[in-house]
């Protein structure tokens, strides 16, 4: 057991030993009602599942828990589902029923024993700090049927472009105030805590007392995508459990099931994302743009093969248009197409993640990437990736790397 947390008993009811409900909404593929967030909604963790079941049914609760690990792998499910498996009346099989009044409170984020406390930014022309209980109904619709967590898609909620969401100091005298009655209807108040690694110096050090003296009945569920940057203070006296990405398969058979992708390119999505559900929805949602960053690429390698120097500078043009953003992720595709064609030259299929028109661009185009030129390739596409996100001149550096692809494929 990792951490410095103290471990508590539950005052709450023993899990009985029956059958597990229907999921019908899981067989269909469809994504659970709106806050109803039980074990067996989240895909795969299972160690994860029987360690927290464990710590509830064995009445030893630790009073600050933080789970930690990659964004979009589930860990935000797995703390509500954990807080719905504490608070639950009718505990059957190792989960929460989902139908008794505690979990249908917890269904419409209105459980009168758990606080919700995230990142939020400050009103439009207001210079008073806020707290999370100004967004909850904001807070209610992002996670509405909501398994994966993503940051950037919360912080673009706010519709404010240069803000970055934290949570402010005023948030631990809110949760003093709350936290000061005794619980109602459970064994336990219970606060979770998206993005500890968000809060403010001031509200760190407020939040330290809670954790340090807590109240008796009170438990902290933190989660955490870079825990580094939690303050250390606090992040020792956390009992931390390490949740680690999903394996590429669970994640291609989540986009299979929920956004009817074809598996083979589900799969691509997965390992592309690197175990990150949230990076692979976005892929989703992005690949109009990733198609259009597909013809930049075979465009760019066969003007570059052929020198055709004017032909490149328009380009150079046509890609600076593209904005900063979108030259940053081409640049980032760029040097994964790069990877990807090494390694299409060893002809082991299951190497290989692309898709369908990306292999067949690689059939002829992958001999052309060796050992003597991918490094340098991908170092001029990351150097042009990092110069684009320093403000550098597009059109400069766009055909800058044009120029240089010319060199380095004919290595």
């Amino acid at each position: 057991m990792d951490g410095h947390a103290d471990a508590r008993p539950v005052r709450g009811r023993s899990a009985f030993s029956a059958h597990l409900l229907t999921q019908c909404h899981a067989q269909r593929g469809e994504s659970p009602p709106t806050g109803i967030m039980r074990f067996a909604d989240i895909p795969g963790h299972e160690a994860v599942k029987s360690r927290l079941r464990q710590m509830a049914d064995s009445g030893r609760i630790p009073h600050a828990l933080l789970l930690e690990g990659p964004a979009g792998t589930g860990k935000m499910a797995l703390a509500r589902a954990f807080v719905q498996y504490v608070c639950c009346t009718d505990r059957q099989g190792g989960d929460s029923c989902g139908q008794c009044p505690s979990c249908l409170q917890h269904q419409s984020f209105n459980h009168i024993d758990t606080h919700y406390t995230y990142p939020t930014v400050k009103k439009e022309g207001s210079d008073s700090a806020p707290v999370s209980d100004d967004y909850a109904a904001q807070w209610r619709d992002y996670m509405h049927g909501r398994l994966y967590m993503d940051f950037d898609q919360w912080a673009d909620s706010f519709g404010r472009r240069n803000a970055q969401p934290v949570i402010y100091v005023n948030e631990s005298a809110a949760l003093i105030h709350k936290l000061s009655f005794t619980s109602h209807r459970s064994p336990y108040k219970s606060v979770v805590l998206w993005m500890p690694e968000r809060l403010n110096s001031d509200t760190a050090n407020k939040l330290l007392k809670l954790i340090e003296e807590p109240y008796p009945d009170t438990i902290f569920v933190m989660v955490s995508d870079e825990p580094g940057k939690i303050l250390p203070t606090i992040y020792s006296r956390l009992q931390r459990i390490e949740v680690k990405r999903l394996p590429d398969e669970e994640v291609a058979a989540y986009l299979t099931a929920r956004h009817a992708i074809d598996p083979a390119e589900a799969l691509m999505l997965a390992h592309n994302a690197e175990g990150s559900t949230t990076a692979a929805l976005r892929m989703i949602d992005t690949r109009s743009d990733t198609h259009a960053f597909f013809e930049f690429f075979t465009r760019l390698m066969r003007l570059a093969y052929q020198r055709k120097i004017a032909e490149l500078r328009g380009l150079a043009s046509e890609l600076a248009a593209l904005g900063r953003e979108k030259e940053i992720k081409f640049y980032d595709y760029c040097a994964r197409l790069t990877r990807e064609n090494f390694v299409y030259n060893f002809r082991v299929d299951k190497l290989n993640y692309m898709s369908r028109e990306e292999q067949q661009f690689s059939v002829n185009f992958s001999r052309f990437i060796n050992e003597n030129n991918v490094e340098k390739i991908i170092a001029t596409f990351d150097d042009a990736r990092t110069d684009i996100a320093g403000n550098g001149n597009g059109k400069i550096i766009n055909l800058d790397v044009a120029i240089k692809i010319i060199l380095l494929l004919k290595q």
